[in-house]
């Protein structure tokens, strides 16, 4: 594993699995599923357009009312005709036995994809071929004759087959170019699909078989009538004529329904893997990039971002307020500075030079390398090969000071590719659909313009009835074309329209839902601490309210005179400052012996095992990640020991805004800290049992312990009535007498807590 098979020149065949890099995502694994979904269809059309004539007689030389399509007698075709028909079916037959042979890896890629292709090729010729030379060497002659639906049907199977075999030749391309390796990786719910379409359409043609014997329809008009009855259009056109078909049509139309609902789930499952694997995760990257490209950690990054000189130093005998209004007050020369929450905004005053701008023109291009301090990691950690960013006059950077700060930026970022998923997959079912109305709509304006005379309005009309499934049957294909076109289109519009519905129900229902909601918190039914809620998620309006405060304080302290502040005073403001905004670091740095942390460590495995089942899955505060965190990197004594630890046995330290942040996994949060958790237990027991033996070895037994100040570890181990009750045990003991976890009220999945900052641990209820 790991390398080419054979190589000349830009071609590369790889093996059937290895560890090389894949790319061309489209090409390895969406085309195959909708060439394995095009393939059955157009065998079936074929069936059709085989056992079907393709020329009728029309009575009256074709005036209407007399001379419809409906009416018309089938011509029997040349004897050639059938045996090239016949022909073609049987390649994209085989053709279809290849591809489905390559999925099920009874057949290998390097023999099954070009079978597939050569036998989808051949079909499609002949197809070609049998439709020019009808044309030309037996047409139909106008007015009093005209093409069958038998006809109709061989011309989309035509183009399917030419479609999928171009597809698949893509496909091909990009293997022997090297971008993937000769398999498809096909997920469960992929593999479903292909079998669930596969069924559907044997169902579809199977009761097409039956309904045209009993009810002595046409082929053509039977698969009508099937598809018609399946979707639920019913626009009562073509209906059984005898008990016995009315007797089929009951269980028919039920299996049939269950049938396509299943496969329109696994085409709505399709659909949302190949955008949230692709796009949603590349805008995610693009915001975290721009994110860290725009952040700054301290006074002296943010000065160098605005190119601004260096600050003076404040003398002794002049102290401002706080260091935010030493900040404004320092940069105030230079341009007007606007921080609301975590957002500095500058702009510079006219005339004023700096270095990133001198007038109004010149720009520059500057590396977002920005450096972040990590929890174990020193200083700070650097962020290489970020994006280039313009820096303008007008700049909007993030002042990211704590390790929260990081923590909430990266949750601003997964609430703004969340908002982005749900209004993209609208968006594009909306473009979806609106293609599939209106190309679909003139369509049907040209193929009933001599039956109905249908204008285009009327069209659009007919269309949306039909995709909507209402079906009031004032308007229906009544031409040979239009039924053979409405099989199809049906097909194809309706999971679209599925899709269309439940996107909506993602961004439009949901929003309402929380309007209403929000609505109801304000008036009739009241919710304690809305305002605080609204006003921590408003930076701008809390800003201001702080502002207002600090004037207001300020004011009162003229009123009773100048008073200098006291030195220690300012001391104990920063060290409650601290005990606000707890880091990770200080919490991993919290004396506590190693038994004390194993028991903590089995009940928050126990909590995140239950809050796995959770739904939508939950997203912890940063109190409850600083917690986890700490047990799952408890193993380790210093920064160095965490390195050499994550080096040998796998993920323990990480940035949030970074690329190794856990936030942007795959796996919901509980899973992904459960996982931790498990490796840290391996990693104890692993430390513990060397220590054991060598404890053994030289005679004497030790007790482990870890990041445990040696004036802490014997009020950590000696227990009493006197001893804080563990709030972490309160709530496991509460999960198991419940038998269920926390429920998360919130859409988003978050959750958060009320946090005892001084323990450190979990609260027992979350708030909604």
């Amino acid at each position: 594993m790991g390398g080419y098979l054979k190589k000349w020149g830009k071609l590369k065949l790889r093996e059937q699995d290895d560890d090389l890099p894949q790319s061309w995502w489209f090409a390895s694994t969406a085309i195959p599923l909708l060439a394995a979904t095009i393939g059955p269809l157009a065998n079936l059309l074929s069936i059709a357009g085989l056992v079907s004539k393709w020329k009728v007689d029309l009575p009256n030389n074709g005036k209407l009312p007399e001379g419809a399509d409906d009416n018309g007698v089938t011509i029997p075709d040349p004897q050639w005709e059938l045996i090239l028909n016949g022909l073609s079916l049987a390649f994209g037959f085989i053709g279809n036995f290849f591809l489905l042979c390559n999925f099920t890896r009874r057949v290998r890629y390097i023999i099954a994809l070009p079978a597939t292709v050569i036998m989808w090729f051949l079909s499609s010729a002949i197809l070609i071929s049998i439709i020019v030379a009808m044309s030309i060497v037996n047409p139909p002659i106008r007015p009093g004759q005209t093409w069958s639906q038998g006809f109709w049907h061989a011309v989309i199977a035509c183009v399917l087959y030419n479609l999928g075999f171009g597809m698949l030749l893509i496909n091909m391309v990009g293997y022997l170019l090297g971008k993937y390796p000769q398999n498809f990786y096909l997920t469960d719910y992929q593999r479903t699909l292909i079998l669930q379409t596969m069924m559907f359409f044997l169902w579809l043609g199977g009761g097409a078989g039956i309904f045209s014997a009993v009810c002595d329809f046409s082929f053509s008009n039977a698969l009508y009538f099937c598809d018609v009855t399946i979707l639920t259009v019913g626009f009562g056109d073509i209906v059984p004529t005898n008990n016995v078909g009315r007797g089929i049509v009951i269980p028919y139309s039920v299996l049939g329904i269950v049938f396509l609902g299943l496969v329109i789930n696994s085409v709505h499952k399709f659909a949302k893997g190949l955008s949230r694997n692709k796009v949603v995760k590349a805008h995610r990257e693009r915001v975290r990039a721009d994110t860290v490209s725009r952040s700054v950690t301290n006074d002296d990054q943010l000065w160098d971002r605005l190119g601004l000189p260096p600050p003076e130093h404040q003398d002794g005998n002049h102290r401002p307020h706080s260091a935010r209004s030493q900040l404004s007050e320092s940069i105030a020369q230079y341009g007007e500075l606007d921080i609301s929450g975590r957002v500095v905004t500058f702009t510079p005053k006219d005339g004023v030079t700096t270095s990133t701008s001198h007038g109004h023109r010149k720009r520059h291009l500057k590396s977002a390398t920005s450096k972040m301090p990590g929890p174990l990691n020193g200083p700070g950690k650097i962020f290489k090969n970020g994006p280039e960013t313009l820096v303008e006059r007008h700049q909007r950077l993030l002042y990211l000071k704590d390790e929260k700060d990081r923590f909430e930026a990266m949750r601003d970022v997964q609430k703004n590719t969340k908002r982005f998923k749900q209004y993209y997959k609208l968006s594009m079912s909306i473009l979806a659909f609106a293609i599939l109305w209106s190309m679909g709509a003139v369509i049907f304006w040209i193929a009933e313009d001599r039956e109905q005379g249908m204008s285009y309005f009327e069209s659009l009309y007919f269309c949306y009835v039909s995709l909507l499934t209402i079906g009031y049957g004032d308007f229906s294909p009544k031409s040979n074309a239009g039924k053979a076109f409405f099989v199809f289109w049906s097909l194809v519009a309706v999971p679209i329209v599925t899709t269309l519905i439940s996107d909506m129900s993602d961004t439009v229902i949901s929003g309402i839902n929380s309007w209403t909601n929000t609505l109801a918190d304000w008036t009739i039914m009241p919710r304690a601490g809305v305002v605080r809620e609204f006003v921590e998620s408003h930076p701008r309006l809390k800003t201001w309210l702080q502002q207002r405060h600090q004037k207001k304080k300020e004011e009162e302290r003229l009123k009773r005179g100048f008073v200098v502040q006291n030195e220690d005073e300012e001391i104990g403001e920063v060290a409650a400052d601290d005990v606000e905004n707890p880091t990770i670091d200080k919490f991993i740095h919290e004396g506590m012996s190693s038994h004390e942390i194993l028991r903590r460590l089995a009940l928050a495995i126990k909590k995140a095992a239950q809050d796995m089942q959770v739904t939508p899955p939950k997203r912890y505060s940063y109190e409850e990640w600083a917690e986890f965190t700490r047990l799952i990197r408890f193993t380790a004594e210093s920064r160095e020991q965490l390195k050499e630890e994550e080096e040998e046995k796998g993920f323990i330290n990480w940035d949030w805004i970074g690329e190794d942040s856990p936030m942007l996994s795959d796996m919901p949060e509980p899973e992904w800290i459960l996982n931790r958790l498990i490796e840290s237990i391996n990693r104890f027991t692993a430390k513990q049992s060397r220590k054991d033996h060598n404890s053994k070895r030289h005679g004497r037994n030790e007790l482990s312990r870890y990041h445990t100040p040696p004036e802490n570890r014997q009020g950590s181990e000696e227990g009493g009535a006197g001893n804080k009750p563990d709030p972490i045990e309160r709530e496991a003991e509460a999960v198991v007498d419940t038998g269920h976890g926390a429920k998360n009220e919130e859409e988003e999945g978050t959750a958060s807590t009320n946090i005892d900052t001084m323990d450190h641990a979990f609260s027992k209820e979350d708030e909604s």
